[in-house]
């Protein structure tokens, strides 16, 4: 595979930066109220993404935990047994004294006799001390596992609470996302202009594959593994949910028709990258909200709108199967859902003609 190489990366991220200029600069003429909502979803997808890494990373303390607290009672019982050990030995050479080993030398007669007592009292002095000091190393890693364990209990207890505040601050912005919302249902102007949005929404999306296009011209595309094009009916569904609006059908009062697929799926769902390749955008994009496009190479792309989160951002490599968002309601959707296309040289192509079976149900591992 040809390899891309980091001024290459740092040049698509700064054009896919000059992508994300202009699409600032597009949303200056939208009401406060819409802008307003456009900042809390950003807001939502960031503290969800927060939520998520620190409970991995409270997972995986309490992984350690674990281990540690096995380590603990398997040297416990350790210690233990070489203790009894070294009583034993030193009980019995405080019995037997020095005079014991003088005593038998002196009676014996035979030099051979000599020399093997002799190698015997100084393989059991070396035993004894053999033992004494194995008996000392895991006293210290005894000791060592301890101040391991409250160590990680410590951080656990400060991931925790990081947690916590994570997740109410996250409901606090949900709840004014609602709020917001529920005012720009409210507005009877908002409401006149919502079928001619849609329309400028798709025209936006459709500008934004070209810049994206234009930006990884000079990208070596991926190539690993099976070919996009040679994967007809074999690519695994990036969601388990219901499809409730299928490539080609009509909406926006019959003036537009899906270029894709749009899913409802459970609040917790995470979509997945079909097919290997690189994260060419991770953003905002009004009518999609939080938007993941990935390159496949050959013109293949495929995008993941109304993420409650992304966990990728440009110039990333995923595989299939990874997770690379998660479901929500950014864009629009007043239920958590996916929208998902996938692109051929720019133009949509039907998902059906993909992706493999019936995606999984919702809750479905």
């Amino acid at each position: 595979m040809q390899q891309v190489t980091s001024t290459q990366i740092e040049k698509l991220k700064k054009q896919i930066g000059a992508i994300n200029q202009w699409l600032t600069n597009a949303e200056k003429d939208r009401s406060q109220l819409q802008q307003q909502l456009t900042g809390l979803e950003r807001s939502i997808g960031d503290l969800t993404r927060q939520a998520r890494n620190l409970r991995q990373q409270n997972a995986s303390q309490k992984t350690q935990l674990t281990e540690l607290g096995t380590r603990q009672r398997r040297l416990t019982i350790t210690l233990n047994n070489q203790r009894e050990q070294l009583k034993k030995l030193l009980r019995q050479a405080w019995m037997e004294g020095d005079a014991s080993a003088l005593k038998v030398l002196f009676n014996e007669t035979d030099p051979n006799n000599i020399a093997r007592t002799l190698t015997y009292y100084e393989y059991l002095g070396n035993y004894t001390v053999g033992q004494v000091q194995a008996f000392q190393a895991s006293l210290a890693e005894l000791n060592q596992t301890h101040a391991q364990m409250q160590n990680t209990r410590a951080k656990l207890a400060v991931t925790e609470a990081e947690v916590a505040q994570r997740q109410q601050k996250l409901a606090q912005t949900r709840k004014q996302r609602e709020q917001t919302l529920a005012r720009l249902s409210a507005d009877i102007g908002q409401r006149r202009s919502e079928r001619d949005g849609l329309a400028t929404d798709q025209k936006r999306l459709e500008a934004l594959i070209k810049k994206v296009q234009q930006a990884i011209a000079s990208i070596p595309a991926p190539n690993a593994g099976q070919p996009f094009a040679k994967l007809h009916k074999k690519m695994p569904w990036p969601a388990a949910g219901t499809v409730v609006s299928s490539f080609g059908e009509s909406y926006a009062k019959g003036k537009l028709r899906r270029n894709g697929l749009l899913m409802h799926t459970d609040t917790s769902a995470e979509v997945r990258a079909i097919h290997y390749g690189r994260v060419v955008f991770a953003n905002w994009l009004r009518g999609f909200g939080l938007l993941t496009i990935i390159d496949h190479g050959d013109g293949y792309m495929t995008l993941y709108g109304h993420a409650s989160s992304l966990y990728t951002t440009t110039g990333d490599w995923v595989n299939a199967g990874e997770a690379i968002a998660q479901a929500g309601q950014t864009g629009g959707t007043d239920k958590t859902a996916l929208y998902f296309e996938i692109r051929h040289n720019g133009k949509p192509d039907n998902p059906s003609r993909w992706l493999a079976g019936q995606p999984a149900k919702p809750g479905s591992s």
